[in-house]
């Protein structure tokens, strides 16, 4: 997989995923966002398969103050990412057990068909409920 795809990817992603999470309070850059929240901050990860042509965005949660790994590191609030977070969702599982859903770009040519891709994402983000996220952890 070149790389031209991964950037194409990347820019159909800021195109039209990354403004909606930004209107949401999200903070950050891809591949990790971040929203604080009164209880807690949410967190997104893109997660892109090393060998390319897809990737998976993950969710968590955390505490405001941010969160310390197991061997000590104190991970601020504005650093923290999903993959700081042990317990975290794979958007489309309904566990944590599955592996929810790889989206996929590999075959995508054209700039309209990774924005196709990018929009399957958003489909998939509950945005009219800000707590969407902290509710998959109840």
């Amino acid at each position: 997989m070149a790389s031209n795809e991964r950037k194409m990817m990347d820019n159909a992603l800021k195109k039209v995923v990354i403004p909606v999470l930004r209107k949401l309070e999200f903070k950050g850059s891809l591949p990790h966002l971040r929203r604080k929240n009164e209880n807690n901050i949410d967190l997104i990860t893109f997660q892109f398969n090393r060998w390319g042509g897809s990737f998976i965005v993950e969710l968590a949660t955390c505490p405001t103050e941010g969160v310390t790994m197991y061997w000590g590191e104190q991970i601020p609030p504005n650093k923290v990412t999903a993959h700081h977070i042990y317990k975290r969702l794979r958007l489309g599982a309904e566990s944590e057990d599955e592996d929810g859903i790889w989206f996929d770009f590999e075959n995508a040519k054209t700039e309209e068909e990774f924005e196709k891709v990018a929009m399957s994402v958003l489909g998939l983000f509950n945005t009219s409920d800000r707590l969407w996220i902290s509710k998959l952890f109840n």
